[in-house]
């Protein structure tokens, strides 16, 4: 399997097993818990959507895209971090963009700027 279609198919199975866990958890009614995979564009996305009571409900749990053969996070709100989850399946620091932090903030960590 090449790269890509390495990081395109860890993204879906990381992304698929943390919609499947939030789908367990209690949400209040209405609001749903939605996965948008684009392997075509290279865009995979996790995110709650609804109402409650008067109030529209929206939120990015995460946001990962594939551009220039690295994967940008570019929203992560889970607790161990995508980054982590990414890591353990042996994808390289050098490949992973942490694009939630600033281009001059992500050369202090150990991931790849850009």
């Amino acid at each position: 399997m090449d790269k890509l279609t390495n990081y395109r198919h860890l993204i879906t199975k990381i992304l698929t097993e943390y919609q499947e866990l939030s789908s367990k958890t209690p949400n209040p009614s209405g609001i749903d818990s939605v996965l948008a995979l684009d392997e075509k564009r290279d865009q995979y996305l996790w995110m709650q959507t609804g109402w409650h009571d008067d109030e529209k409900i929206r939120g990015i749990s995460v946001y990962i895209r594939i551009k220039n053969q690295k994967i940008y996070i570019e929203e992560d709100w889970t607790e161990e971090g995508i980054a982590t989850e990414l890591l353990r399946e042996g994808v390289p620091k050098e490949d992973i963009v942490l694009a939630f932090h600033d281009p001059e903030t992500r050369k202090y960590t150990d991931f790849a700027v850009a």
